[in-house]
């Protein structure tokens, strides 16, 4: 029995060993930080995000609040970035925030903020599926806006917030529409309403407006059904949507 165990001890010691050999002789272990970061940006330059990243993240380690350490941290979030699959993209979200959270001070923290809104763009879902991404994306654009109002990125943040906020409506006239189909009226006027006072900016809105009128109809609410559709007649006398109204509400 002692044995036993003295053999599994010395087969475990050697496999520690091995282990550790191996790792010695990584030669990117033997590399500076400046060494390694300068490597990393010839993989880089050459579009080999993932063989840079080990560079990166071994410079960032060795000099972890050094100018190098804080630049191979960025670029090691910008690799993922670059990778493009929707794991890398959450792994670069992980790592742009944790650089913003180490240098909040940093003079690149405009472009971080902006990289944080794009990875989550990046993963918004259509209009019909899941918004928690989206809604995560128009908190990092409206940070983004709010920090640096006359930073550079501003053009792209408002058009990125644009998109975003588009993509929200959407999915909240898709949700109305769904109570409204399947017979829940009150359910979908209140959607309709509310999709209306936070996104005036949406660009159908005649069909939120023919939409809503259809729900107040159906809630006996015949009133605000025809201030509706006077409303939709006024605002979008071109709209075809007009020629779909029930003959009852015109």
């Amino acid at each position: 029995m002692k044995r036993s165990v003295a053999c599994l001890l010395l087969a475990s010691g050697l496999a520690l060993a091995a282990c550790g050999s191996g790792a010695k002789d990584d030669p990117i272990l033997r590399l500076s930080a400046e060494e390694s970061l300068a490597e990393g940006r010839k993989l880089y330059e050459a579009e080999k995000f993932s063989q840079s990243r080990p560079y990166f993240q071994h410079a960032f380690e060795v000099e972890p609040n050094s100018a190098v350490g804080r630049e191979a941290l960025l670029l090691v979030a910008d690799a993922l970035y670059h990778q493009s699959g929707g794991g890398q993209l959450i792994q670069a979200e992980a790592k742009y925030r944790d650089f913003l959270n180490r240098f909040p001070t940093s003079d690149r923290a405009p472009y971080v903020q902006l990289q944080i809104a794009r990875t989550l763009l990046r993963r918004m879902e259509r209009p019909d599926r899941d918004q928690e991404s989206t809604r995560k994306a128009q908190l990092a654009f409206e940070d983004l806006l709010r920090l640096y109002p006359t930073g550079e990125f501003t053009a792209e943040a408002q058009e990125g917030l644009s998109r975003v906020r588009s993509n929200l409506a959407e999915h909240e006239f898709l949700v109305a529409r769904f109570y409204l189909r399947f017979g829940l009226p009150p359910a979908a006027a209140t959607r309709l309403e509310a999709l209306l006072e936070q996104y005036p900016d949406y660009l159908e809105r005649d069909k939120a407006l023919f939409h809503l009128a259809l729900a107040y109809r159906r809630t006996e609410r015949k009133d605000a059904a025809q201030e509706t559709v006077s409303k939709l007649r006024a605002e979008f006398p071109s709209s075809p949507w007009l020629r779909k109204i029930p003959k009852e509400m015109r």
